[in-house]
């Protein structure tokens, strides 16, 4: 720390399609959904992040909230700027007459284009970053789950984030080889409106159908510690009355049965691209799960049963990601070579 580092607030973000955590000092200080609800007439922001998630679905016709990120890189450039800018203000900040200079580091998907990444660093730039690197996501969740990237030890890491699913063999501080598809939580999500609407015939929004993946989503159709059945409410498609009924775990297994599928296919096929020597460290390791996707029932016994490996579920798999590029933020002269 320098004389002037009170000068230059460090800041580490996950920058997620559907959750952006942002941490300084190492704690947590900003955990929102990437969401912002806006004035169709006037084009300012109302509201970011958990109030703007409560709007979702809800607006009248002056009001629409966007997720300026999709598959987990920006889709709306100007919304994003504006988010980010939001989610710094609600950083907690000492009283001082000069605004620190934020030094970030920003995680992105591994199978990012330099038009994507580009558009990453002008939006932090624009937010009021003066210096500004990259982490890839696999490599964050990584290091944020304990593993020792710098070893001379293959590692596989499949992180299911909100937009993309995240594959990538990981040794000697470098990404081996790495398989990124766009299914992901929010595909999920999807197939349970497309199944409720099929099956049930109702209509229900993105708010319930990430309801009903969290409170009885399931992989596989037999769990030893099944969770209860869920009421789900909403629009009857052929009266368009309000109705509710019930569903169980593995009716949403088999909703979510395709998109799994072509997650364990990536999977798969990471695994056939990746050296000879590092296939062996990984029939030792196993295979490690981050992400909120990650916390589905039954996901890693149907995932193990695919590629017979075992199969590491990270503790608290949401944030990390986001500990990880806290770490490689705190240790920046140690990780330098893995940030961009």
């Amino acid at each position: 720390m320098g004389l002037f580092s009170f000068l230059t607030r460090e800041v580490a973000i996950d920058l997620g399609t559907a959750n952006t955590v942002i941490i300084c000092n190492d704690k947590i200080v900003v955990d929102e959904p990437s969401i912002v609800a806006i004035d169709r007439k006037s084009g300012k922001i109302i509201a970011v992040g958990k109030k703007a998630m409560m709007m979702h679905g809800r607006t009248h016709e002056n009001i629409k909230t966007i997720r300026p990120l999709k598959d987990g890189v920006i889709a709306d450039f100007d919304v994003a700027n504006d988010m980010i800018r939001e989610f710094i203000k609600m950083i907690p900040t000492k009283n001082s007459l000069i605004p620190p200079a934020l030094k970030m580091v920003i995680c992105i998907p591994s199978g990012i284009t330099n038009v994507e990444e580009r558009a990453v660093r002008d939006s932090a730039e624009q937010a009021g970053a003066k210096d500004v690197r990259l982490i890839h996501e696999p490599m964050a969740a990584a290091i944020g789950i304990g593993i020792n990237v710098l070893e001379p030890i293959g590692n596989m890491i499949v992180d299911i984030g909100g937009g993309t699913s995240e594959i990538a063999v990981i040794a000697l501080g470098g990404i081996v080889c790495n398989k990124s598809v766009r299914i992901a939580g929010d595909e999920f999500n999807n197939d349970i409106i497309e199944y409720m609407k099929k099956q049930h015939n109702i209509n229900i929004g993105e708010r319930m159908a990430e309801k009903i993946k969290i409170e009885c989503g399931a992989a596989v159709s037999e769990l030893d510690d099944p969770p209860a059945d869920f009421a789900v409410q909403g629009r009857d498609v052929l009266t368009g009355i309000p109705k509710e009924l019930y569903v169980n775990y593995k009716e949403i297994a088999h909703a979510l049965d395709k998109s799994i599928a072509k997650v364990e296919s990536a999977i798969l096929e990471a695994l056939s691209l990746t050296p000879p020597e590092l296939a062996s460290d990984i029939y030792h390791t196993g295979i490690y799960l981050a992400g909120g996707g990650s916390l589905l029932r039954g996901l890693d016994k149907r995932i193990s049963q695919k590629t017979k490996l075992a199969i590491h579920v990270a503790d608290d798999p949401l944030k990390a990601v986001a500990r990880g590029t806290g770490i490689a933020l705190k240790n920046y002269d140690k990780f330098t070579f893995l940030i961009k």
